[in-house]
């Protein structure tokens, strides 16, 4: 090997150092290329109109082979396909109801799953490069369902009989105290106020929480415990940690629905398959929200996968470049899908190869792959500005797959270990599956459910 080969290797291959001394930038960057997925093409034939299956009844679904991402509703999965079996099945799903399955593993080594998600596609576009057929295609998480059982036909598709399963809409917290002919009067704040109300609205919001849990006084619990299960109360704490992971979220871009809010939160929680798919399994909005909760306070950074003590960021560092959110599953040029999480700065990392702006997945950027520095594990990429105005000049993608959540080993999560492992939580069994250390619980009847709490 020559002096100059050995020189490019070394810069092909360091550590890097020159964000950690960077200050965060303003974004000029317009965050809806992003979620548009434009490498894909911009004249893909676009589907309108929905399907939704009715709650708890039995479907029989194509399962798209070779998909390894653990899907969550609302969440938007992007694929190119090449192989002829994959090609046939999604140009018939283009002529049914465009729904196929998305089957979820808690690990690689898991052969059978037990959960999934419906996906139905709404954009489409085949192409023909060198007599090779290609198909991208769009598509959207719609409902979880339980996997009953699994058939491969004689063409090699596989159909899953599954059961969808339910959103179960928890009472309000004060519903066994209050009269219901004056629910009608509840009045919930617009989503995305005009300029000229934000201050009126923030002012009735606070008179409005400080009187909710006035009929507090009329039962033998105090008002803070009654607002731990309160859907409009928890959505608020959310979005104060998420402002903590990223200061420049917008409120706007967030669903008003406690249902879509949760699991868009699942989907942009940088956490393993394990933790992931109890997040999946969860039928409430309410708990859903509370066990996101508990991680966003524990989580404290994200170590490699493989090596599991080395730091590669922390969740200060965690940002949004897109209208989705910091996270967002993105598929390259060899039909593989990352979820790559953006964050500003990273550690432990080296590069290699050379920077390269061929099918990025964010416009005006040019990517070089980031290994572990210890094991050598592909980590994800080192996004870089080809032009000198853009902001950020540099940040880095990581991709889930290879992340792992550190927990402090006193802030364990036993939520995890009580959620019920067969199938959809009941609504009891929804109230029972809290994370209190053993001796600080209390049972109760909570709006004719029952609960087991601890103030978080």
């Amino acid at each position: 090997m020559t002096e100059s080969e050995e020189e490019d290797d070394l810069e092909m291959e360091v550590e890097d150092q020159d964000s950690k001394e960077a200050e965060k930038p303003n974004i000029n960057f317009d965050t809806s290329l992003p979620t548009s997925h434009v490498y894909l093409g911009s004249d893909m034939e676009e589907f309108h109109g929905r399907t939704v299956h009715d709650d708890d009844s039995c479907q029989m679904i194509p399962v798209l082979p070779h998909v390894v991402v653990m899907l969550i509703p609302g969440q938007t999965l992007p694929l190119q396909l090449f192989r002829p079996q994959e090609i046939s099945m999604v140009r018939n799903l283009i002529q049914k109801d465009r729904t196929f399955a998305v089957l979820a593993y808690s690990n690689v080594r898991e052969r059978e799953a037990h959960f999934g998600t419906t996906a139905e596609i709404y954009a489409y576009r085949e192409e023909q490069e060198f007599e090779i057929e290609t198909v991208k295609v769009k598509a959207i998480g719609r409902q979880r369902f339980k996997v009953l059982e699994i058939r491969t036909q004689s063409d090699g598709i596989q159909q899953a009989k599954v059961q969808i399963l339910p959103e179960r809409v928890l009472p309000s917290t004060m519903s066994a105290v209050q009269l219901e002919s004056l629910n009608r009067c509840h009045i919930f704040p617009s989503s995305k106020p005009t300029p000229w109300q934000d201050q009126h609205i923030h002012q009735w919001w606070q008179k409005y929480q400080k009187r909710k849990f006035h009929c507090a006084s009329l039962t033998s619990w105090p008002p803070w415990l009654y607002s731990l299960y309160d859907a409009e109360t928890l959505m608020e704490r959310v979005k104060r940690q998420l402002h903590e992971w990223d200061e420049n979220l917008k409120d706007e871009s967030l669903p008003s629905n406690p249902i879509d809010f949760s699991y868009r939160v699942a989907a942009c929680l940088p956490i393993d398959d394990s933790l992931r798919i109890q997040l999946l399994k969860i039928g409430s909005a309410i708990q859903r929200l509370r066990c996101e909760l508990d991680i966003m306070n524990k989580c404290t950074s994200l170590c490699c996968k493989q090596c599991q003590d080395t730091e590669i960021t922390t969740k200060n560092e965690i940002f949004s470049l897109s209208l989705y959110g910091p996270m967002a599953a993105y598929v390259n040029r060899h039909g593989y899908v990352h979820e790559t999480l953006t964050v500003y700065k990273a550690c432990n990392l080296s590069l290699s190869g050379r920077p390269s702006t061929e099918h990025s997945w964010f416009p005006g950027y040019a990517w070089t792959i980031a290994q572990c520095r210890i094991c050598g594990s592909h980590m994800g990429w080192k996004f870089t500005a080809t032009k000198k105005d853009l902001s950020p000049q540099r940040f880095w993608g990581l991709t889930r797959s290879a992340l792992l959540p550190r927990i402090p080993e006193d802030g364990s999560l036993p939520w995890v270990s009580a959620l019920p492992p067969s199938a959809d939580p009941t609504t009891a069994e929804l109230g029972q599956a809290q994370y209190p250390p053993p001796g600080a619980w209390c049972k109760f009847f909570l709006g004719g459910w029952r609960v087991q709490c601890n103030e978080v």
